[in-house]
């Protein structure tokens, strides 16, 4: 009887600090360490060009986001340079004073931003005014009229955001939304997301923001904060939407390189 064949195994990344497997850290963290240690240690030369996401996934048994958010915090620190529809590439090695850093990420970010600011909504529903309804009415057109010009502009989407913390009449919830929105300017993960984002050309939406406005109206905490939390989740899906346009421009030009080699040998 033939002997079975081993079983496949697949890596898990491990912290490179050598931390215990029930260490609270983050997997993208600790893939973003696994792989500064590979750079560290000449595993890619400079210009390489590293697998794919899917391998990636496949080889640490890690989920795609996992991938991206590790690929993020490398970016930012100039060791790797994704190419949209490319790949990433390997930019820089780390030098002796080097190691992996991280800051709040923009993923992190928004899922406070709707935990923190959903509840905002549902305060701010009972204590707005009709004059910081009118001023949320103006600035849902600033969004509008801000996204049909060639510069995107964030600061009307900032402005409308903080207006409906301050409106709470709750100076602790105000001051923590202003300190998510700091972050969010601060953070360089958060900055490189936000600029692929753009790049992708997702921009604030006004009618979300509009429905936000309509349910505050109401005075209904529960319409405010559902109107809220949805808006939210749709930040979060076009964040995801951004980090999947380089992995759908690969499946783009391999289809196309698939279609011109079969076209010429059609052709003969």
């Amino acid at each position: 009887m033939a002997a079975k064949p081993a079983k496949k195994t697949t890596r898990k990344a491990a912290p490179a600090d050598g931390a215990a497997a029930g260490s609270h850290n983050r997997l993208y963290q600790e893939l973003a360490r696994k792989l500064f240690d590979e750079l560290a240690a000449g595993k890619y030369a400079v210009g390489d060009r590293l697998p794919t996401e899917r391998e990636f996934c496949a080889e640490y048994n890690v989920s795609r986001p996992t991938v991206r958010e590790a690929m993020i915090a490398l970016e930012v620190q100039g060791l790797l340079e994704v190419r949209v529809g490319s790949g990433a590439y390997v930019l820089r090695l780390p030098g002796k004073d080097d190691s992996p850093g991280f800051t709040v990420t923009a993923f992190e970010l928004t899922e406070a931003r709707l935990l923190f600011e959903g509840e905002a909504a549902a305060l701010a529903a009972a204590n707005i005014t009709d004059d910081e309804l009118n001023r949320l009415d103006a600035l849902v057109k600033r969004i509008g009229a801000d996204n049909i010009g060639a510069a995107i502009s964030e600061e009307a989407d900032r402005d409308f955001h903080l207006l409906i913390a301050s409106s709470t009449g709750n100076v602790a919830v105000a001051r923590t939304i202003e300190e998510l929105w700091r972050m969010r300017a601060s953070s360089p993960e958060c900055v490189l997301l936000h600029e692929k984002a753009r790049s992708a050309n997702v921009k604030p939406v006004a009618e979300e923001h509009r429905k936000i406005v309509e349910a505050l109206r109401t005075r209904d905490p529960s319409l405010a904060r559902s109107a809220m939390r949805a808006h939210l989740n749709a930040v979060m899906n076009y964040l995801l939407f951004a980090t999947e346009q380089q992995a759908m421009e690969e499946i783009r030009k391999s289809t196309a390189s698939t279609r011109a080699r079969f076209t010429k040998l059609a052709s003969f």
